[in-house]
C-alpha cells in the first residue's frame, strides 16, 4: 500500500525547510521566511487541533444554547445573542465555553502564549 505524507507532516517540512534556509537570507527576506514559517507551523497546529477544537466549540455552544447545529450555525448565532444582551456573563454555561473556545484557539494560534494563571507544560 502506496502512503502519502499527511498534510501537516507536509507543513512541518516545509517550515523546517525555511529555517535552514533563513541564516542565508538578507535581512528583509529572513524576516519574511520567518513570517512563512511561523504560517506553516500555524497550519499544521490547525489541521491536528482544529477538528477537536471546533469539536469542542460545537458541544460548548450547544449546551449555551440548548440545540445542535454546524459551527458556523452555533458561533452566529451565540455572537447575535451576545449582542442582543440575550446572553449574559449570567447566562449558566457562557463562560466556561467561551474560555474553552479561547484557549483552544490560542493553543492553536500561539502556542507559547501561556494565560496567567496556566501552569507551565
Amino acid at each position: 500500500m502506496i502512503t502519502h505524507p499527511r498534510t501537516d507532516e507536509l507543513a512541518e517540512s516545509v517550515r523546517l525547510w525555511i529555517d535552514e534556509i533563513r541564516p542565508t537570507l538578507d535581512p528583509r527576506n529572513a524576516f519574511l521566511a520567518r513570517v512563512a514559517a511561523n504560517a506553516m507551523a500555524t497550519i499544521a497546529r490547525e489541521l491536528m487541533q482544529g477538528p477537536a477544537a471546533e469539536a469542542s466549540a460545537v458541544a460548548g455552544m450547544a449546551a449555551v444554547l440548548g440545540h445542535d447545529g454546524t459551527f458556523a450555525e452555533l458561533n452566529s448565532e451565540l455572537c447575535a445573542r451576545i449582542r442582543a444582551g440575550e446572553l449574559t456573563v449570567e447566562t449558566p454555561g457562557l463562560l466556561t465555553a467561551l474560555a474553552a473556545i479561547a484557549r483552544n484557539q490560542i493553543a492553536i494560534d500561539q502556542p507559547s502564549y501561556k494565560p496567567e494563571g496556566t501552569p507551565a507544560a
